[in-house]
């Protein structure tokens, strides 16, 4: 998705768009890219999920959309079994829910849900910033400082939906160099209950900007193994996207 369309709107224009234009498939969802030389060689269903996931994450099917079968096995060039099987795993990431003997819908945000979920978070990525200051390699802060070179590009170029698969990467990569098992499937697992409301907190242009400023702050603490302003930087990052995010869910119920 290019922003620019958007560019210069209020917080939430576009998701308030997207609330009463729940069907608008005209801004496609970009393929995943693959890195070349390396074919991408995966399950049917696997990709089938991460092509619907990304649908529903950054807008095109927006919370209470009824899942066509036929139209989502038409637009994705499937048959219903893969497409029944990532509906099961989205329902599980909390993206689908299941609706007995009727299908599914898009599951709708809960507001007091998603600031529970971004508060735990937030002290989840505090410690894996202090862990990570501790015991990353040189190589992992390298990647993740090359993350942040694509992720940049992308803003430059007002391309959200590829920033923010970046930006993901980044923050899982973060939490991964803590090296605490426990501590990833954790995030993980809550990560994927926030997703869609992490991607609407960069709807506002003024916030992408503000959270593009974050992370190169976020970098810099952690190239320099500042291990207290890291988690400070990062606790407010997630406290700084919560903030939009419910004003975004406030806005969408009004425009219901």
């Amino acid at each position: 998705m290019h922003y620019q369309k958007f560019a210069g709107s209020d917080p939430v224009e576009y998701y308030a768009y997207k609330m009463n234009n729940p069907l608008d498939f005209r801004e496609r969802v970009p393929a995943r890219a693959v890195p070349p030389g390396q074919a991408e060689k995966r399950p049917l269903h696997e990709a089938v999920i991460d092509r619907l996931r990304d649908m529903i994450v950054h807008g095109d099917l927006v919370p209470q959309t009824k899942l066509n079968e036929r139209v989502l096995c038409e637009r994705l060039g499937i048959s219903r079994t893969p497409l029944r099987e990532a509906i099961k795993l989205l329902a599980s990431e909390g993206l689908v829910e299941l609706l007995p003997n009727r299908g599914a819908m898009v599951a709708p945000l809960d507001p007091q849900r998603v600031k529970e979920i971004f508060v735990v978070m937030g002290g989840l990525e505090a410690l894996a910033g202090e862990l990570a200051c501790r015991d990353a390699s040189d190589a992992d802060i390298s990647e993740i400082r090359a993350l942040h070179y694509q992720m940049i590009a992308h803003h430059k170029r007002g391309e959200l939906a590829d920033y923010f698969h970046y930006n993901q990467l980044i923050h899982i990569k973060l939490v991964a160099c803590a090296g605490n098992a426990t501590l990833t499937q954790t995030y993980r697992s809550l990560n994927a209950h926030v997703r869609r409301a992490r991607y609407m907190a960069n709807l506002s242009r003024e916030r992408w900007d503000k959270a593009v400023e974050e992370h190169e702050q976020i970098l810099e603490a952690l190239v320099k193994r500042d291990s207290k302003r890291l988690q400070q930087l990062l606790r407010d990052h997630l406290a700084n996207k919560l903030v939009v995010v419910m004003e975004a869910l406030a806005a969408g119920e009004q425009n219901r």
